[in-house]
């Protein structure tokens, strides 16, 4: 099967997520070994990225989410929590009152 974004063909999977966000992952995760001035190159370049595009980090989230529902979806296999009992939140109605 091949994993075709956006018209290109991902020969990895490391390619193919750069496809789907449209950035390199080591921008955001970083590099072993890199230097205090690299790092701080890079940092700058995520910035810029992220005040240019707002939604962004939605489109990330969206990009994990279908990737992980793909590949590992037991992952989303989860217990819910009972909740407690007896302590309640005021709603924001009564906190804003």
């Amino acid at each position: 099967m091949k994993n075709i974004v956006a018209g290109h063909i991902a020969a990895n999977t490391e390619e193919f997520v750069e496809l789907a966000l449209g950035t390199p992952v080591e921008l955001w995760l970083g590099v072993e070994g890199e230097s205090e001035m690299e790092r701080a190159a890079r940092l700058d370049a995520a910035r810029d990225i992220l005040a240019d595009n707002p939604d962004f980090p939605d489109r990330v989230s969206r990009v994990a989410a279908e990737a992980i529902a793909t590949f590992a979806p037991e992952l989303f296999n989860v217990i819910p929590l009972p909740r407690p009992v007896g302590r309640r939140r005021p709603s924001r109605k009564a906190a804003a009152a």
